[in-house]
């Protein structure tokens, strides 16, 4: 019992070995730009129309609602991240503060969230690209944009974009971030062409009635779950990502400075997007419109009569919708590659490629588990999914901030949460509630994805944690 409640030393967290140590490329710019490119994609071109369906026009309450859930979390993780500047995010923080066990199911939980973000977003991204090519007259065969669950075989685009942007990781850090920061500007440039077009059509009448499924999780007549706060437990996935860039903690040159910067600055930029693109949707058309389609920012401009705009919108999609899988599948490489590092996963794959500095391995083997996923699984499913996994990810961090507070609060905080004991609560007490807000069958999947994490950490992390201490030793 005692080695499962081991902790990490705070102060040697960031003592590596040769040969498994991440190298520092990274700056304030491309961590904006790499939590700007995580958060603001599947949310607002994809899942809004899922949340509308959900909540009606009260989407804009489950957006406001999952913001705050999220600032909460986001500035406990500023705190945790310049305190602790080493890869792992809230498994390494759980690790030094909660100790091994509750570090692992976290950790667990992180290997949910991040594989199925991306496979969410490839699938979004796929259908991004079947409504663009729709409107330049090029219609793809269903059984290869689809997965078994549409009447398809595979959704090959999402199968290939994956693999692509894991190309794109392998190649390097530096690399990976400059290109991404390109495409988030093609992003919120299209955004903005949204908002100019859609504006003007804005109706009041449309918002009513403004609430029609509630405010708690309902069941409905259709057996659905809807309400407020059922769209915010699914559109939640529209705001993380901010968690992204604390994974990137050993790859940034001035950690106490640039974390902050990147995490907060991220995630207030991306609140005011979400706010302004959903007032222009829901204003524009009728929710009942949009509410089915996998690409309805560009279905909405095609409504208004702007098919062009439609085309940008679109096209914009898939060509920037990539940087939230680069942004996720980056993060996912690097839980993978610490929790091999610590030797809870098999120590091989936490091998850095001595030409690029990037850890390969993680990041192929990554590759083949998200594609699978994506070729066959739906949209919703993954969203709720990783809703669970993101949620538990978040609580903990809030925990930890609290515990740290009173363990050692004298320690040196390069960032101090303001008003810690009122903003960790919001973000562990939020969390929980939208945790049980989602579907029952998705907190169904989320506990027997846990049993067999315990039976993983038992058959082998735990054995595995113990030998790469030996070894450090």
């Amino acid at each position: 019992m005692q080695s499962w409640l081991r902790r990490k030393d705070i102060d040697q967290v960031t003592v590596h070995e040769e040969g498994r140590r991440l190298v520092p490329t990274l700056s304030w710019p491309h961590l904006i730009a790499l939590g700007i490119g995580a958060i603001v994609g599947t949310g607002i071109y994809t899942l809004i129309g899922v949340g509308a369906n959900l909540a009606g026009p009260a989407v804009l309450l489950s957006f406001a609602v999952a913001g705050i859930i999220c600032a909460c979390a986001a500035l406990a993780y500023a705190e945790m991240a310049t305190m602790m500047p080493a890869a792992g995010s809230a498994y390494t923080y759980s690790y030094i503060v909660l100790g091994e066990a509750i570090a692992w199911v976290v950790g667990w939980s992180l290997i949910l969230e991040y594989s199925l973000v991306v496979s969410a977003v490839a699938v979004g991204w796929s259908g991004s690209v079947v409504e663009f090519l729709a409107g330049i007259g090029m219609q793809l065969p269903p059984a290869i944009t689809s997965g078994p669950h549409a009447g398809g075989l595979v959704n090959l685009p999402a199968v290939l974009i994956v693999f692509v942007v894991a190309g794109v990781l392998m190649v390097g850090t530096r690399e990976s971030a400059t290109l991404n920061a390109v495409l988030v500007a093609i992003k919120v440039v299209a955004l903005a062409v949204f908002v100019a077009i859609a504006l003007p059509h804005f109706d009041a009448a449309r918002l009513d009635p403004f609430m029609p499924y509630g405010f708690a999780k309902s069941m409905g007549a259709d057996g659905v779950e809807r309400g407020v706060m059922a769209a915010a437990a699914i559109i939640f996935f529209a705001f993380y990502g901010f968690d992204a860039i604390s994974t990137a903690a050993e790859e940034t040159k001035d950690p106490g400075r640039d974390l902050s910067i990147g995490i907060i600055g991220s995630m207030v930029g991306c609140t005011l997007i979400y706010i302004i693109v959903a007032i222009a949707a829901v204003g524009a058309l009728s929710y009942t419109v949009f509410a089915h389609s996998p690409a309805p920012l560009a279905l909405i401009m095609r409504e208004l009569g702007q098919g062009g705009a439609a085309g940008i919108v679109a096209g914009a999609a898939v060509v920037a919708l990539p940087t939230v899988l680069l942004a996720f599948f980056y993060g996912q490489s690097r839980i993978f590659f610490v929790m091999s590092r610590d030797g809870l996963l098999p120590r091989g794959l936490s091998k850095v490629s001595a030409r690029s500095g990037t850890p390969v391995r993680i990041t192929l083997f990554t590759a083949i588990l998200v594609a699978a996923l994506a070729g066959v699984a739906r949209l919703d499913e993954i969203a709720a999914l990783a809703n669970a996994g993101t949620l538990a990810a978040f609580t903990a961090v809030a925990v930890c901030l609290l515990v740290l507070r009173k363990r050692d609060p004298g320690r040196k905080r390069v960032f101090r949460t303001p008003l810690a004991w009122v903003v960790g609560p919001i973000a562990i007490f939020g969390c929980l509630y939208l945790f049980w807000s989602l579907p029952q069958r998705t907190q169904l999947w989320f506990l027997v994805w846990n049993v067999l994490g315990v039976v993983a950490y038992l058959a082998y992390g735990r054995r595995g944690s113990l030998l790469a201490r030996a070894q450090d030793a």
